[in-house]
């Protein structure tokens, strides 16, 4: 996960391989009083190609290709900061905490112990997970305390390090999403025909998106007529990457425009209208966008 992690003026010592009769693990790296192992080098490999494989599948060998050389040495520069982040202080603990409660949420997950089942039945562990983000945010912290305390940087410095650094500001394609809900579970009491609970929802659901076609806030019409966890928030459900959604989801909503509002859909809950209310584009963002960061 690159979200602009590594610091240009660093120093870094590169060390050859030690080997002795019973060393068990290959260090590829050497940085203050932390190693880098082989094996380590290899999981963030793997990591990095399931990334470009989420981010282009018709040019993930290409893109692995031109990250996996800079690879050992993104890991070093990572190391540092998290060096410094130990200097300053930084451990990220309660922002590790906000972050995981705020993925549960867009997730619409019960606790903690269904988001890690979740991770892991897609094959992530967990701990990992949890540690590459709080190695991230750390990371991001250190990278402001210490560019925030220069008195000045010239247009040209920032320039030269968004030339030298692009690798670091990539982003993967994401989308932002609203929900608006029509339930098809019964109401308490009710002795309405299944069938025609569900054609009834459906008829609502399709009412609403025609009033939203002439204009109506899908906002509002989700904070006054959704019946979803998120209908307060104006049926926000936060931002996704692709490999987070179904793949039906994904396919549908990745190829909307910011703005466009779906057709009804019908899902276990009930009858949905997604709108796409941000789409961001994967790549390096232009300079002006991430400049002041």
């Amino acid at each position: 996960m690159n979200k602009r992690l590594h610091w240009s003026l660093l120093m870094v010592f590169l060390l050859s391989p030690l080997f002795a009769d019973n060393v068990v693990e290959e260090i590829v790296a050497r940085v203050n009083n932390s190693i880098i192992t082989n094996t380590e080098l290899d999981k963030n490999k793997s990591q990095l190609k399931q990334e470009m494989e989420q981010q282009d599948p018709g040019n993930a060998d290409k893109l692995y290709s031109e990250r996996e050389k800079d690879l050992l040495r993104d890991m070093i520069n990572q190391q540092l900061l998290l060096d410094r982040g130990k200097d300053l202080g930084i451990t990220a603990d309660t922002e590790v905490i906000k972050k995981l409660d705020e993925m549960r949420k867009q997730m619409n997950l019960d606790s903690m112990e269904a988001l890690e089942k979740a991770a892991q039945s897609q094959g992530v562990s967990f701990e990992d997970f949890k540690q590459n983000m709080k190695n991230q945010i750390i990371t991001q912290q250190v990278i402001s305390k210490e560019i925030g305390s220069k008195m000045a940087i010239s247009k040209e410095e920032v320039e030269k390090f968004y030339e030298e650094h692009k690798s670091d500001f990539e982003q993967p394609e994401q989308i932002r999403l609203s929900e608006i809900l029509i339930s098809t579970d019964p109401k308490t009491g009710s002795t309405e025909d299944a069938q025609k609970i569900v054609d009834s929802a459906e008829a609502k659901a399709k009412q609403l998106k025609d009033e939203i076609g002439k204009g109506a806030s899908f906002e509002d019409v989700a904070k006054k007529s959704s019946e979803g966890p998120t209908a307060t928030q104006g049926g926000d459900l936060g931002l996704f990457k692709r490999g987070t959604l179904a793949k039906e989801l994904e396919d549908l909503t990745f190829a909307m425009k910011s703005g466009q509002v779906s057709d009804v859909i019908r899902t276990k809950q009930g009858w949905v209208l997604l709108k796409v209310t941000e789409h961001q584009v994967g790549g390096v963002p232009p300079l002006k966008d991430v400049e002041d960061k």
